[in-house]
């Protein structure tokens, strides 16, 4: 079985966050895949369904963002999951990357991110697959780079505009779920991590 976990916070207060962008990239595969994420185990709540013929477990850690690692390492142990990177992805959003973007990623440094560094640190490696959802600021026409506001910035609502945007990305995020599932990570990061202008 496949194990494919968003990261975020519980509560509704934290919904349409940035910081929440895993949580609810994993509520649309749920929403596709007719199922929903209500069971309570390993700290999470989850889901299973059948996703590009592969048997998956949906999950959202109830750990807060900076103790998610705990949430994913016990799941990972009950599903009996020997190689993380063959048969985890993680989702998390990243202020780096700009809003409607994503990039699917092997391997590499939480980059800042609390919540990829408690997985990092409760698994024991850094090697495991990520989709990173782009939820910072677009650069100006002129190439200047906008920076977000961190912390007040990822956990404030986001705006119907910036919702909108998110709303695109996330369709895609489940594709490139399907498309790893499917094609293997190498085909779907040829396909997704391409910068928008080129698609």
């Amino acid at each position: 079985m496949k194990l494919i976990v968003g990261l975020g916070n519980p509560g509704i207060e934290y919904q349409f966050t940035p910081h929440n962008a895993g949580f609810l990239a994993v509520d649309r595969i749920a929403e596709y895949c007719n199922t929903t994420v209500v069971n309570r185990r390993g700290r999470a709540l989850t889901g299973k369904a059948r996703l590009a013929g592969h048997e998956v477990l949906l999950a959202k850690p109830e750990t807060y963002m900076n103790l998610s690692g705990l949430s994913v390492a016990a799941l990972v142990r009950e599903l009996e999951i020997a190689v993380p990177s063959q048969d985890l992805i993680v989702i998390y959003d990243e202020l780096d990357l700009p809003l409607g973007t994503l990039r699917i990623r092997e391997r590499g440094s939480a980059n800042g991110h609390n919540g990829a560094d408690s997985v990092s640190g409760a698994l024991g490696t850094q090697e495991w697959l990520r989709i990173r959802i782009g939820v910072g600021k677009a650069p100006l026409a002129d190439g200047t780079e906008i920076k977000a506001g961190g912390t007040d910035y990822l956990l404030s609502p986001m705006r119907k505009q910036e919702l909108a945007e998110l709303d695109a990305v996330l369709d895609r995020t489940r594709s490139a779920v399907e498309a790893i599932l499917s094609q293997g990570v190498s085909a779907a990061m040829n396909e997704f991590n391409r910068s928008s202008s080129e698609l």
